[in-house]
This record gives C-alpha cells, structure tokens and sequence, in this order.
C-alpha cells in the first residue's frame, strides 16, 4: 500500500439569503456571537421531464467577534450574503434525549450583497476575521491616460 500524502482542507464559501433575522448573543468573556441560517438555491433541469426545478440547502452559519457584532447590525431576514469559512460539527440532545449531529459553518469573512433594487452608496467590501488588509490588484494607466482594471 502506498503512503500517499494529502493536504488537508477546510473551506467552505457559501451565498445565498438569510432565513431569519439573526440571533445574537454575547458570551461570558464578553465577545459576540451571531447565529443565522442561509438559503442556498441551485436551479436544474430534470433530466427526465426537462423541467426547471428548485433544489434549496439550508446552511447555519456561526459568526464570532466584532464581525458578529457587525453582521447583527447589517443582516435581517431575506439579506443577501456571502460567506467564506470552515465547515465545523457540533452534538446535542434533542427533546426525546436522541444525540444530534450538525454540520455548521464557522465564518472567516463574510460579505454584505445589494439587492438589485437597492442602489447603494458605495459597495461594502464586507467584514473579516483578520485585521490587516489584503492588498488587491492596482489600476494600471494605459497610454490613453485611461486607467484598466488588471485581469
């Protein structure tokens, strides 16, 4: 049998639209928490009666800190989001005392979306757990003296 090495990954990005508002709690240390579920459609066409059909997946999110705290203030019901982080389990007892496994994700970054019938301001770069910025690509001039974006 060959000893093969593979990486091990876990990262999970997400988008879609919030359930419920969230629920937001702080812990005994003080730091915020912030709970909510994201609806996330995909849309096919049956192979079978070549009728367009809805698949929807129901994500927990868990959101911790500041960006917690920001995500109770921005997000409500119905908010468009998009969320990057981990894949984390967790057990409980239901009412009947049956242990309950749960997949959720735990966010690393997530990012407030405009609907389409808003028209916002400036566009919201979204709120992550670290605290340098990540440098992104600059405007180059093209000899027109026209700025290009690089890609």
């Amino acid at each position: 049998m060959m000893n093969i090495r593979i990486p091990e990954q876990n990262h999970v990005i997400i988008a879609g639209r919030l359930t419920r508002d969230p629920e937001h709690r702080v812990t005994q240390k003080g730091s915020g928490v912030c709970f909510f579920d994201v609806a996330v459609n995909r849309r096919y066409k049956d192979a079978v009666t070549g009728e367009w059909k809805d698949d929807v997946t129901y994500v927990p999110v868990t959101v911790w800190g500041p960006m917690g705290d920001r995500c109770k203030e921005k997000l409500q019901k119905g908010s468009p989001v998009h969320v990057e982080g981990r894949l984390a389990g967790s057990e409980y007892l239901d009412k009947t005392g049956q242990k309950r496994k749960v997949l959720k994700v735990t966010a690393r970054r997530v990012q407030f979306l405009a609907t389409a019938s808003a028209a916002p301001e400036a566009p919201d770069a979204g709120e992550t757990a670290e605290t340098e910025e990540q440098p992104g690509p600059q405007a180059r001039e093209s000899s027109s003296g026209i700025e290009e974006v690089p890609f």
